[in-house]
């Protein structure tokens, strides 16, 4: 069985200062963070590489709607089993992923409280708190995991956490039964009373990623960037090639990958800003979210990698959609609207077979994410994968029943060594908040006793 890190992991001590002080190629209102070269390292720093590990990363992807489960749970056994209709995407990573089932969100039950099972389920997913039913401003839930794991170890990069969503911001107003938007739309939580705002733009997101500077410096980048159609790239190229020449062979590569990775990425945004709407910010920054739901998803997972790989953070969410969504999916060839498909689908098989569709849907997107964390090489030759926990799930598993037990929960990578995936593991009834506080202690996030509704940590994982 393997275990996590204790306090005492000489590791972790010299963990800043091996990898989170990485370079920067910078230009005007441009600072484009890189991955760590074991060739800038002296050579007092390569022996300690050696024997140190890199840091690990944690994201949290939450799915709207439960489950089609006939077409979710794996068949077999803990280590002999195969992966369902939803989850075939996600075959040539069944190595590096846990199928868990077991774990339960008690407080996004009615209860008392009745209606409003998707506000709740939303709310309750990464807190493992009831949510204090209002519309009004007087909302109360919990700190969400991600902000604890945040508030101990986000000094060690440049951004403590980043919050991603792929559906609306919105932080105020009524949205289910009775419940505010607030619940609906948010997965992360700073305080009992206060939302972390998450970004939806990409264009947003990877300026705030790849700018640098003064407001003033970025915004006239931007600027020329858009009037000369260049690239962020083209703004540091005399300083990516005075690092080159610094670098051994592989990090040449290595840089000469990362950089082209990058590009890439820009170009999509561009592409999708084309047919996007304008967003609505503060500052003048003309394009917006992608039409196709997929691509927009696809670029925002591809952000968070580069933010992994670079430590540019170690925490991070993204809300795939709000739960209760009514998006369609015609381009899967379900044009009905995924909350409407959920319900009353036991009497209707061919309603079932679409929510399935929907689900495999989302986990192509999950699995391209995987996919790219496994590309990118640690200072150690391991994969940020390998160094890496993707928790994928929900708080509702049957979307027709609005049950909270047993729920949809994937998780991927390796944690550092921590983990032990390939596995198709089923707890014993038990919080999922108990799971929680069993990553947090693997991201040396110390000191929490209890989490949510926790009871104890979880078994082995």
């Amino acid at each position: 069985m393997k275990t996590h890190p204790s306090k005492s992991s000489a590791s972790l001590s010299t963990l800043p200062s091996l990898f989170s002080r990485r370079r920067f190629l910078r230009g005007l209102g441009v600072g484009v963070a890189l991955p760590a070269f074991e060739s800038t390292l002296s050579s007092s720093a390569r022996a300690a590489a050696a024997t140190s590990k890199p840091p690990k990363r944690i994201a949290f992807c939450s799915i709207p709607n439960g489950v089609q489960q006939d077409h979710w749970w794996p068949k077999g056994d803990e280590r002999d089993f195969e992966l369902n209709q939803t989850m075939k995407p996600l075959e040539p990573f069944k190595d590096s992923i846990q199928v868990i089932g077991g774990l339960n969100h008690e407080n996004a039950t009615p209860g008392p409280d009745g209606g409003g099972d998707h506000a709740r389920a939303n709310a309750t997913l990464l807190t493992g708190v009831r949510a204090r039913k209002t519309a009004g401003a007087d909302i109360h839930l919990g700190v969400s995991i991600d902000q604890m794991i945040a508030r101990r170890i986000g000094a060690q990069t440049r951004f403590a956490s980043l919050e991603l969503t792929c559906d609306k911001v919105r932080k105020a107003g009524q949205c289910d039964s009775g419940y505010s938007c607030a619940y609906l739309y948010n997965i992360s939580w700073r305080s009992e009373t206060t939302p972390m705002t998450p970004e939806s733009n990409p264009r947003l997101l990877f300026e705030r990623l790849f700018g640098g500077g003064s407001v003033g410096e970025r915004k006239a980048s931007y600027q020329q960037r858009q009037q000369e159609q260049r690239s962020v790239l083209d703004f540091v190229m005399n300083d990516a090639l005075s690092l080159k020449r610094e670098l051994g062979y592989q990090d040449a590569q290595k840089l000469d990958e990362y950089l082209t990775g990058v590009r890439e990425l820009e170009q999509r945004i561009v592409r999708s800003e084309r047919f996007g709407k304008l967003p609505k910010v503060g500052m003048p920054v003309p394009g917006g979210t992608p039409a196709d739901f997929g691509e927009h998803i696809d670029l925002m997972f591809e952000i968070l990698a580069l933010a992994f790989q670079t430590d540019s953070t170690r925490v991070g969410t993204l809300l795939l959609a709000g739960d209760g969504t009514n998006y369609a999916f015609p381009q899967i060839g379900v044009p009905e609207g995924h909350h409407w498909l959920t319900h009353d689908a036991g009497s209707h098989p061919e309603q079932w077979e679409k929510v399935a569709r929907i689900d495999q849907y989302y986990a192509e997107r999950f699995a391209r994410f995987i996919g790219k964390l496994k590309s990118m090489k640690d200072l150690d030759g391991s994969s940020v994968l390998d160094n890496s926990m993707l928790f994928y799930g929900g708080a509702i598993a049957n979307g027709n029943r609005h049950n909270h037990d047993n729920l949809p929960v994937i998780l991927a990578g390796g944690g550092g060594g921590t983990l032990t995936p390939g596995r198709y593991v089923r707890f014993s009834s038990q919080p999922m908040t108990n799971l929680f506080l069993s990553l947090a202690d693997r991201m040396g996030a110390e000191g929490m006793e209890r989490f949510g509704d926790s009871t104890r940590r979880v078994g082995e994982i």
